[in-house]
C-alpha cells in the first residue's frame, strides 16, 4: 500500500538506559521474569550502538522446569537473527547467600552474597553461547535499580546497584510519539479488552440478534457478494469517524453491522489492510472497541484484526492477548490460528506487515 509505514528503529547505547526500557519494549511492566533482548547493529568495541531487535519474556522458571524454559527463549530470539543479545532479570528475590568454604570443609570467612538467579543466568548464557549468540551482558532489576552479573565493581555489589536512568531515551520519545500506552502488567492488557458489564452486554446482544436476522435474510436473498461492496462502504466509514475518544458516538447497531460484516473475508481482509497506513490508531481503537462490546463469537474477528494491528507495531504482548480472546470466543477460528503459529514462531513485524500486505495484493488479483 502507498501508505505503509515502516517503524522507526531505536537505538540504545547505555546498558542502564537498556534495562529501564524494557517495560516500553514489552508494552508492560514485567515481575519476576526473564526477558532476552536481542541487539543487531553494532557492538561496544566498534563504537556504533545497537539497533533494538525482537524482545522475548518468560517467567522465572523452577530448577525443574529452567532448562525447557531456556530453550524456548533461545529459540525465540535466534528467529531475530541477532549479533549479540542482552539478558534481563526482573526480580524482588533477596540476594543468594552461600557459605565460603575452605579445602577441609571449615568455614573461615564471611558467607558470599550474590544477585539471584545467577544460575539461571549462566544456563542462558551458555545456550546462547552454543547456538553461536553472545550475550553482551546480563543485568537484574530490581526496585529502581540495576545490577549487572559480570562486574566486580563496587556499584555492582549487590548492596549497592545504579539508579534506572531517568529523563527521556529515544524508546521513551518514540513510543510517545506513536501513543503506546506501558500498562503495570498483563492483566492491564486483557482489562484493556474485557467484555463490557452486564446492562451493556445485553443491550448488544440485542443489536447483534436484530441486525444478524436482516443479514441472514439478506444473504438468502442476495448472497454474500452481494452485501461485500456495501459491508466495505461501511467498514470505510466507520474507520474515518474514528479516533481515540470517539468510539462512544458508534450506537450499538453500528456496531452490530460492522462485526456481521466481518464475517465476510474480502472486507476482513480489506480491515487488515488498514494496519499498514496512516489509519493505523483509528482502527486500534476500533478494533478495540468491536471486541469489547460484541459478543462471541463474533468477537473473534476484530479480536484477530486487534492482533494483527499490535503485532506490526511490534507489540507481541498485547497480540498474545487479543490472540488469547479470539481463540477463547471461537478455538477454530482459522486466521487466529495461523497468526497464533506466526506469534509462536517469533515472526518479526517487518514479517507480518509483509504478509498483510502480499495478501491483500493477492485478494486483489483474484478479483
Amino acid at each position: 500500500m502507498a501508505d505503509d509505514l515502516p517503524p522507526t528503529p531505536v537505538r540504545l547505547s547505555q546498558l542502564g538506559e537498556l534495562a529501564a526500557a524494557v517495560p516500553l519494549l514489552l508494552g508492560f511492566r514485567p515481575r519476576e521474569s526473564l526477558v532476552a533482548v536481542s541487539l543487531r547493529g553494532g557492538s561496544e568495541r566498534s563504537g556504533r550502538t545497537d539497533r533494538v531487535g525482537l524482545t522475548a519474556r518468560v517467567d522465572l522458571p523452577t530448577a525443574a522446569h529452567r532448562s525447557t524454559v531456556v530453550d524456548q527463549l533461545v529459540g525465540a530470539l535466534l528467529t531475530d537473527g541477532p549479533r549479540a543479545v542482552v539478558l534481563v532479570v526482573v526480580s524482588d528475590a533477596p540476594h543468594d547467600v552461600a557459605p565460603a568454604l575452605v579445602a577441609g570443609g571449615a568455614q573461615d570467612r564471611p558467607s558470599v552474597v550474590e544477585l539471584p538467579h545467577r544460575s539461571l543466568v549462566r544456563e542462558a548464557l551458555l545456550r546462547f553461547t552454543d547456538a553461536g549468540v553472545g550475550v553482551e551482558d546480563a543485568v537484574l532489576v530490581r526496585r529502581g535499580r540495576w545490577w549487572s552479573y559480570d562486574c566486580a565493581e563496587e556499584c555492582c555489589l549487590p548492596d549497592e546497584g545504579t539508579p534506572l536512568p531517568g529523563g527521556t531515551s529515544p524508546l521513551a520519545a518514540a513510543s510517545a510519539m506513536a501513543g503506546l500506552v506501558v500498562e503495570q502488567e498483563r492483566a492491564d492488557l486483557e482489562r484493556r479488552i474485557a467484555p463490557v458489564g452486564f446492562l451493556a452486554a445485553a443491550g448488544m446482544a440485542a443489536a447483534c440478534d436484530e441486525v444478524g436476522a436482516e443479514v441472514s435474510a439478506r444473504v438468502a436473498r442476495l448472497g454474500w457478494a452481494a452485501l461485500a461492496a456495501e459491508s466495505e462502504a461501511l467498514l470505510e466509514d466507520a474507520v474515518a469517524r474514528v479516533a481515540p475518544g470517539t468510539v462512544a458516538s458508534l450506537a450499538d447497531r453500528e456496531l452490530a453491522r460492522l462485526a456481521w460484516a466481518l464475517l465476510d473475508e474480502g472486507v476482513r481482509d480489506r480491515a487488515m489492510g488498514f494496519a499498514l497506513g496512516q489509519h493505523l490508531p483509528a482502527v486500534e481503537v476500533l478494533w478495540t472497541e468491536l471486541t469489547r462490546r460484541v459478543p462471541p463469537p463474533l468477537d473473534a474477528a476484530p479480536a484477530t484484526l486487534l492482533a494483527v494491528t499490535a503485532w506490526v507495531q511490534g507489540n507481541g504482548a498485547m497480540a498474545n492477548v487479543a490472540l488469547d480472546r479470539a481463540l477463547s470466543s471461537q478455538p477454530g477460528y482459522r486466521m487466529a490460528q495461523l497468526l497464533r503459529s506466526a506469534l509462536d514462531a517469533c515472526l518479526p513485524p517487518a514479517d507480518v506487515r509483509r504478509l498483510v500486505r502480499e495478501g491483500i495484493g493477492a485478494r486483489r488479483a483474484v478479483g
